[in-house]
């Protein structure tokens, strides 16, 4: 079944999107949703991971706030779904994360590509867990935040030129603290470039991400 149920060490029960690749897994590849929550964009990314044979969960990570949340993307979606961000407890969600990653263990090696809020959990997720081999974070405004984290693997992360709520002075700043990333601008794109449901959608921009983001996995994870 696409939907599953996940629990965390803590006890938290929370719902997950699970994708299943039709040959032998190549391995797993944890999904981090936007404030959007795990809704057709971000199960449309999992569906994308299991037709290049990877086994693909996203966590709902709002769960802990608000069990089922899923969200469009009209301005009044998009004013509700920001309100979550500043309640984020990040510790908490690193459990989920966790969990997640533990389901995907007994099919090999584990990435994590996550895109806005789930941009920035990507990356905490390759510096504070184990067992990550790879993580690939799109448009992660608060990465900035924790750039003085080290990550414990390969790490990529994917910005837009256009994109006015990440000024290049953030993502400059993280690629000086951490160099050993590898951090790409993309010329004409604005935030949310990857989602084809939003009107920012870049394909261009898209396709060159993803085509490195599954580069990074192939040799990382199989």
């Amino acid at each position: 079944m696409p939907q599953i149920e996940l629990t965390a060490s803590d006890g938290h029960v929370f719902g997950a999107y699970l994708a299943m690749p039709d040959t032998a897994p190549r391995g797993g590849v944890i999904v981090i949703q936007e404030i959007f929550g795990v809704n057709i964009h971000i199960r449309n990314i999992c569906n994308r991971l299991a037709a290049e044979g990877y086994v693909a969960i996203a966590p709902a990570i709002f769960d802990r706030m608000e069990p089922g949340f899923e969200s469009g993307y009209s301005p009044e979606e998009i004013t509700r779904a920001r309100a979550f961000v500043p309640r984020l407890d990040f510790d908490a969600c690193m459990l989920d994360v966790d969990t997640a990653r533990a389901e995907l263990s007994q099919y090999g090696k584990v990435g994590i590509t996550g895109f806005c809020l789930g941009g920035t959990i990507a990356f905490l997720a390759a510096t504070r867990l184990s067992g990550i081999a790879a993580a690939s974070g799109y448009y992660g405004r608060l990465i900035q935040d924790f750039a003085d984290e080290v990550p414990r693997c390969p790490v990529q992360l994917h910005y837009g030129a256009l994109d006015e709520g990440i000024p290049p002075e953030n993502y400059e700043d993280v690629r000086a603290r951490r160099p050993e990333v590898d951090l790409f601008v993309y010329e004409g794109a604005d935030h949310g470039f990857n989602c084809d449901r939003r009107p920012s959608f870049e394909p261009v921009a898209a396709k060159l991400a993803w085509a490195r983001t599954m580069e990074l996995f192939a040799a990382e994870i199989g």
